[in-house]
């Protein structure tokens, strides 16, 4: 079975791998940088959490409809970038109404955790591009202005939104025990197929992460986008975007044996960018207005005017 094939291109040459130390990594360290104020309470997918029946749903029904043949599907009707034209901003106007039912830490519009981002990227020093990858990476939400419910891009609090957004997975291969809500995998169909069951389903050991299919959802869709638009963010700073929700791969290490070598350095430029991700997560509303300013000259340097969407 053939997959689909990527654009992907190597890790620049110019940027360094990030440097990764015990200390730096630490979740001490992390919330110090990112400013949390309360690590254990990321991620946190225990029953007492009050979103916990919402997320667990989101990912009952992630695992039931995220097979092979819907990422397919879903390629074929995104890919096109035919839904509408609309600069950044307007995007953004677009996405103000849409709050994240897969997310277990915060129940404000996405809009603001995007700026949450940027802004913890910005105050660690790294440059304005890492600051726009941080203000976009979840822009691809925009889709549940076009999808269905029947997709599972519905853009409600409460509503069906499991190809939007949750942890990914990569299919055509059996789904990692160490996901979250891993009780739940059994129920997807693909899981019954002799190809995808065996140990590396439909890829070779080292194909590298520009050949493997991911659960769909906002992830690939908006490294799509930028780069289906030409916009000039560097591939690091795509990669983050097209990775971060991808828990299994950066975070439990899961398919190491299909990594190219440059995959590695790539991975530790995602897990530099999930440090902001996930240790910004606060109810505290950002100053929207005001950030505009600072962040509209850096868009119009590498995602200039009316993208295709």
């Amino acid at each position: 079975m053939a997959g689909y094939e990527n654009e992907i291109t190597n890790p620049s040459e110019d940027l360094p791998v990030p440097v990764v130390d015990a200390k730096a990594n630490s979740p001490d360290h992390k919330l110090k940088q990112a400013g949390a104020a309360d690590y254990d309470g990321f991620r946190d997918y225990g029953e007492e959490n009050s979103r916990y029946q919402v997320v667990r749903e989101h990912y009952r029904q992630m695992r039931i409809n995220q097979t092979y043949d819907f990422v397919a599907k879903m390629e074929c009707y995104w890919f096109k970038f035919d839904k509408a034209q609309w600069t950044i901003r307007e995007a953004f106007e677009q996405l103000e109404s849409y709050v994240d039912s897969s997310d277990p830490d915060i129940d404000l519009p996405n809009v603001e955790h995007a700026f949450q981002t940027a802004e913890s990227i910005r105050e660690a020093g790294h440059p304005d591009w890492f600051q726009l990858v941080g203000l976009l990476h979840d822009i691809g939400k925009i889709m549940f202005k076009f999808g269905t419910e029947e997709n599972g891009q519905n853009g409600t609090g409460d509503g069906a939104q499991w190809a939007l957004g949750g942890d990914t997975w990569v299919v055509g291969m059996p789904i990692p025990d160490s996901i979250v809500f891993s009780e739940f995998n059994s129920l997807n169909k693909d899981s019954s197929n002799p190809i995808f069951i065996e140990k590396n389903g439909i890829y070779k050991p080292g194909c590298g992460l520009d050949k493997l299919k991911f659960a769909f959802g906002h992830d690939e869709y908006m490294y799509r986008l930028l780069k289906h638009n030409n916009c000039s963010i560097p591939e690091e700073g795509l990669q983050m975007i097209r990775l971060h929700s991808c828990y299994v791969l950066h975070d439990k290490n899961e398919y190491q044996q299909l990594l190219a070598e440059e995959d590695h350095g790539t991975l530790e430029w995602v897990r530099e960018f999930n440090k902001a991700d996930l240790y910004t997560k606060k109810n505290k509303r950002p100053d929207m207005d005001a950030l505009w300013k600072y962040y509209q000259p850096i868009i119009d340097k590498y995602c200039p005017g009316k993208l295709a969407f």
